[in-house]
């Protein structure tokens, strides 16, 4: 009986053209058709797979065929990954005294020595040689592969596994490169398959899912086997499978922090990278309050500080603070201070917005010895060009930034609002401070909340603003109150002439709403209990007469006493 060859049962180039493309079926969601009942059946099969189980690394064995957690898998898999990196070294130095022609016989099976090797070796009988040198091509789909030829010493067992050359070739470009190479070999009924023990469960589970579109498997580290496997083949539709399921599944810091940890080739995949996205997501969303996880926050890897220092809802005080916090994230994790830097100049110094920082903190920035010395200036000068920048012109460089990874101009949520300030020396020490409230910055004080703004200075002294929402004088209603500190404690007076105002419809102007003096002593403040005179209900209304463009716009004026 003639054995059909590929092309007789399923034209490869429309294949490519069709499943492999972006539009296509293989770059999409659609439903696919289900060939469960062919898989492992002769009668609906070209071709063997043989497939040889090779011996894990007694490292991995030691932990027992099976992980019970994440955290097992994580470690199980780190070694994998360390070993074949150890492998592929022994067989790169092998490769290069080992002559082509010189075979190697194991399991009654004959394997060349090859420089550009697959880890598929198609046979015509199970006693055909292997192919000869350089057949398949110096083709990157097996140069991860290449390792295993050489790891044949011992052969576990083989598992025998009837397939369909189009069914696979259809839903991976490694299989399909396999079948339509152009050799003989390519249309033989025989390919030898060689995996590590470890892997085996997680190549079957791969082999019926190109056959199903479906895994029984649900646990979380199975289906990373199999997430894994998927990659090493190329079978996008499973690892997009994959991905979705673990997105479904119950998310954990420990979770999360492995699939950040995913091999990069896994990890920037367009089908995991929702998954990522959601890990992501997570522990933004577990640390958006570093103050209160700050001990966690210093433990985390670098993967986990990416995620949460990206964040545009972070709450710290401000910008200043994510400064201060990386630089000793950076110091207790990269103690030599040539791999600081480096990780500052290519991690971790895009998670820092310096155009938010204060003038005095990006003085440090510029003598700080963490920093390149000519990365330092680059980012100093930005900032300050940006904050030199009118405020359309701000907002205009925050807005082209905003579906960026990881943005520079764009303000967070900090607990300390930034304030503008206008300082003048003569003929009076004065300065016009100005703050900014978003209208949901105002919605979550109710009912007792109070928001700080940084500090600023005037005639050496350090002042801030402190907006509150609180009960009226007679305790009837809620209403918005604005206080101004000055932050130095102990027996220093400081006395100063102030005017609170606030931009108000129809005008938009500025409006008056309070002035007076105060003679200020170590940690006092001044203000007004409810600067507007006006219930909180009828502050926050959608015709709130003080909202613009959903913006509170207050401004106070501040003189020294002589």
């Amino acid at each position: 009986m003639r054995v059909l060859k590929v092309p007789d049962l399923f034209d490869l180039s429309t294949i490519m053209v069709s499943d492999f493309s972006p539009g296509g079926a293989f770059g999409s969601d659609t439903t696919e058709p289900d060939f469960g009942f062919a898989f492992n059946d002769s009668n609906f099969s070209d071709r063997v797979l043989r497939i040889e189980i090779m011996p894990d690394s007694p490292e991995t064995k030691s932990d027992g065929d099976c992980c019970s957690s994440i955290a097992d898998w994580a470690r199980n898999r780190k070694r994998r990954r360390e070993d074949f990196k150890k492998e592929i070294d022994v067989v790169q130095r092998q490769e290069q005294v080992l002559n082509c022609n010189v075979p190697d016989t194991v399991d009654g099976l004959t394997y060349e020595n090859r420089d550009d090797d697959a880890v598929a070796m198609i046979e015509g009988s199970h006693s055909d040689v292997g192919l000869n040198c350089n057949q398949i091509g110096n083709d990157t789909a097996y140069d991860n592969y290449s390792s295993l030829n050489k790891d044949h010493l011992t052969v576990l067992r083989v598992n025998i596994i009837h397939i369909s050359s189009p069914i696979l070739a259809a839903k991976s470009p490694f299989f399909y490169k396999l079948f339509s190479n152009g050799m003989t070999e390519s249309e033989q009924r025989y390919v030898t398959l060689p995996v590590h023990a470890s892997e085996e469960a997680a190549l079957l589970d791969l082999l019926n899912f190109m056959y199903s579109n479906t895994l029984s498997t649900t646990t979380p580290t199975a289906l990373l086997d199999v997430l894994m496997a998927a990659d090493k083949f190329e079978v996008a539709s499973c690892m997009r499978y994959c991905s979705r399921l673990l997105r479904n599944l119950p998310m954990t810091c420990e979770s999360a922090l492995l699939y950040l940890d995913l091999p990069s080739t896994v990890l920037l995949a367009d089908a995991v990278q929702p998954l990522a996205d959601a890990a992501k997501q997570f522990l933004a969303a577990k640390y958006k309050d570093v103050t209160k996880f700050q001990d966690e926050v210093l433990n985390l890897p670098l993967a986990g500080i990416e995620a949460v220092f990206s964040s545009d809802d972070l709450q710290v005080a401000s910008e200043d603070a994510v400064y201060d916090f990386l630089l000793k994230w950076a110091r207790n994790h990269y103690p030599k201070l040539e791999e600081r830097r480096r990780v500052f100049a290519t991690r971790l110094g895009r998670l820092i917005r310096f155009p938010h920082m204060t003038c005095r903190k990006l003085k440090k920035v510029l003598t700080c010895n963490d920093f390149d010395a000519e990365i330092a200036p680059k980012v100093v000068l930005e900032a300050l060009f940006f904050k030199a920048e009118t405020p359309h012109k701000q907002r205009a460089l925050a807005s082209e930034e905003a579906n960026a990874p990881y943005r520079h101009f764009l303000e967070r949520a900090y607990k300390y609002r930034p304030v503008k300030v206008v300082e003048f020396e003569k003929p009076r020490q004065q300065c016009v401070v100005y703050l900014d409230l978003k209208r949901e910055e105002c919605a979550h004080l109710f009912p007792g909340g109070k928001v700080y703004s940084q500090a600023f200075h005037l005639g050496g002294q350090g002042f801030f603003f402190s907006a509150h929402c609180h009960m009226d004088q007679q305790g009837s209603f809620h209403c918005f109150g604005l206080f101004l500190g000055m932050q130095e404690k102990g027996p220093v007076t400081f006395a100063v002439d102030y005017e609170f105002a606030a931009r108000s419809k129809p005008t938009e102007d500025y409006i008056s709403k309070y002035k007076g003096n105060y003679t200020f002593t170590g940690g006092k403040a001044v203000g007004y209990r409810n600067l507007f005179g006006i219930p909180w209900t009828t502050f926050m209304a959608d015709d709130s007469n003080y909202f613009i463009n959903g913006v509170l716009h207050l401004r106070a004026e501040l003189t020294v006493r002589q």
